[in-house]
């Protein structure tokens, strides 16, 4: 799979999707660009977004999406808040399909 780390996650989360075409929004230089234009760029380009932005979902159209959504939801924005789910996270990015989004959640115990 061709996948995107958002801008907004961190990027060494690369070393849980071992396997995969993995790029960071940091790595292409798109780190300041607006959702809207991130998604036309994606479109064709990658098959899967990994996100934290819980909003993106509800601020694109879905189903013109040509790639799958994959939304992390850790308690704060570090590797080691990641590293317990690399699992959920490597199926979510296997499974997810285009206009799809999946939610990969970090344990109750990881909230602190």
């Amino acid at each position: 799979m061709r996948v995107l780390v958002d801008a907004c996650v961190d990027p060494r989360v690369v070393e849980g999707l071992p396997g995969h075409d993995v790029k960071t929004a940091v790595d292409l230089g798109w780190q300041r660009l607006k959702d809207n234009h991130l998604v036309s760029l994606l479109q064709d380009r990658f098959d899967v977004l990994v996100t934290i932005d819980r909003g993106f979902e509800h601020q694109q159209n879905l189903k013109a999406l040509r790639f799958g959504l994959v939304i992390v939801h850790v308690a704060k924005n570090k590797v080691e808040f990641y590293r317990p789910i690399f699992g959920q996270m490597q199926t979510a990015v296997a499974q997810v399909k285009p206009g799809q989004v999946l939610h990969v959640y970090s344990p109750p115990s990881d909230q602190a």
